[in-house]
């Protein structure tokens, strides 16, 4: 009897075309954006359905933006990401469950952040698959999710005045990502 195997298919993030950001409260009446401007990921999957695709992504926590200098400095610090130790933040793939006959699925994975590992469900909407005019194939995912700062050891805060906290202390997870399939 034959059987025949597959090889995986790489696909990489386009950079020019994704984004991958967060979002917090600030002093309980206003969010703040910030997003990493370096990133990649391993990604591979046998077959066409990138729902079960490896994926093994990473952000350079000094590529962090807020808009803000000062405030950048401060989230590299050890206040928060500990930049100079850890120097990358990570996702690790770890399963997915279709959610609807879309294609969006629950993705689950250990995010690691500021050394420490946790494990994170994040949803995935299927933006589909089409050709760019230079023949190159492209998939499109949005990724969003809520995680507690907390639970990576990422505490600090400062009370206000009139009561409740500077910065709170879920952080929202909203990527926009375009894949360029490989070979």
């Amino acid at each position: 009897m034959e059987t025949t195997t597959t090889a995986p298919v790489k696909w990489t993030i386009d950079p020019m075309h994704s984004e991958v950001q967060f979002k917090v409260k600030h002093m309980m009446i206003s969010t703040v954006t910030g997003s990493f401007q370096k990133y990649d990921a391993d990604i591979e999957v046998v077959g066409d359905d990138l729902s079960t695709a490896k994926v093994d992504f990473r952000a350079e926590v000094d590529s962090i933006s807020t808009n803000n200098a000062q405030r950048d400095a401060h989230l590299k610090s050890q206040d928060f990401f500990s930049g100079e130790k850890h120097p990358h933040i990570r996702f690790v793939k770890t399963g997915a469950k279709p959610v609807d006959h879309d294609g969006s699925w629950t993705l689950y994975g250990d995010l690691t952040m500021n050394g420490v590992t946790r494990p994170v469900e994040l949803s995935v909407e299927w933006g589909g698959v089409m050709k760019d005019p230079y023949g190159n194939t492209k998939a499109g995912i949005s990724v969003h999710g809520k995680v507690n700062r907390k639970d990576w050891g990422i505490n600090w805060n400062a009370a206000l005045e009139a009561g409740g906290l500077l910065v709170s202390d879920e952080v929202r997870i909203a990527c926009e990502v375009q894949l360029v399939k490989q070979g």
